[in-house]
């Protein structure tokens, strides 16, 4: 008797909710027209459901923009802030870096201009070229101009005849390469203003321990600017890898999202004596 009575107030819940205030009186008529109301409850659930969905795809795309977008989109708002944290920092290093790495190259090629000389290294070069090379000839080589500026195509030329260690040839003075090579390889000690003039002996040695003080101060500066350079350039794939990592982890965040809102509906009956009473069930979980 319990139990017809609970199905009983179970059909007036389902009326109130329709806006149907009474009900016929009759059991199983009762939980046809509770099955039918409870069937337009569970669509307009259904409805709200969906729309309270998430998109994978937009959620991607927004986090690979703006990495943590995408997973506060999706209400996952630690994760957002742990992406949003990683970008900030990871721009704020690289920024940094890529200063303190223009401010010490403007700095280690100021101190070059200052004490190397590409006339001191020509000179030394043409005087003691056949020393180095017996089959060199220094009055062929037309390495200065009348106005003793240097000749830069001739004083190649003599670089590439002489071999020996001179290895590389001087590139013009600016390049890139031309701060690099100074302070890298020993042929061109000789242009530092503490190694002395073209008078000054030098016998290369692969162990280099007869490069000028200059020589090793200015390599060390330029070092330095690599690892700055060096720090900069992987704050930057930081960047990239958070932008990829933030909009697969969104688009995981919103079918997370969407895993979690459950509906389950059902159509149960109840037997009582030779009736049977169909009665709908609607469950919404939300799981956290």
């Amino acid at each position: 008797m319990k139990k017809i009575f609970l199905l009983i107030i179970i059909g007036c819940q389902l009326s109130v909710v329709s806006g149907q205030s009474s009900l016929s009186g009759s059991l199983s008529l009762d939980s046809k027209i509770s099955f039918d109301r409870s069937e337009k409850i569970y669509k307009d659930e259904t409805k709200n459901v969906n729309d309270n969905k998430k998109s994978p795809l937009l959620a991607g795309a927004l986090s690979f923009i703006v990495p943590g977008a995408g997973e506060f989109y999706s209400e996952s708002y630690i994760k957002s802030a742990v992406f949003v944290a990683v970008e900030a920092a990871a721009i704020t290093i690289g920024l940094i870096y890529d200063k303190k790495g223009n401010d010490q190259t403007n700095f280690f090629q100021n101190y070059a201009d200052q004490h190397w000389s590409v006339e001191r290294y020509a000179r030394w070069t043409l005087k003691n070229a056949p020393s180095i090379n017996n089959a060199i000839d220094p009055t062929k080589y037309n390495v200065f101009y009348s106005n003793r500026q240097v000749n830069w195509s001739e004083l190649n030329r003599l670089e590439s005849d002489i071999g020996q260690y001179y290895s590389h040839h001087l590139p013009y003075h600016g390049e890139q390469q031309y701060y690099e090579l100074i302070g890298k390889y020993p042929q061109f000690n000789v242009g530092w203003d503490d190694f002395g003039d073209e008078n000054t002996p030098f016998q290369y040695d692969v162990n280099l321990e007869n490069l000028t003080p200059n020589f090793y101060y200015y390599a060390n500066e330029r070092g330095k600017a690599n690892d700055f350079y060096n720090i900069a350039s992987k704050a930057v794939i930081v960047v990239v890898v958070n932008h990829i990592i933030s909009a697969l982890d969104a688009v995981w965040s919103a079918h997370g999202y969407n895993s979690r809102l459950e509906m389950h509906a059902s159509i149960e009956k109840y037997n009582t004596g030779f009736n049977t009473v169909y009665y709908p069930q609607l469950n919404l979980q939300y799981s956290f």
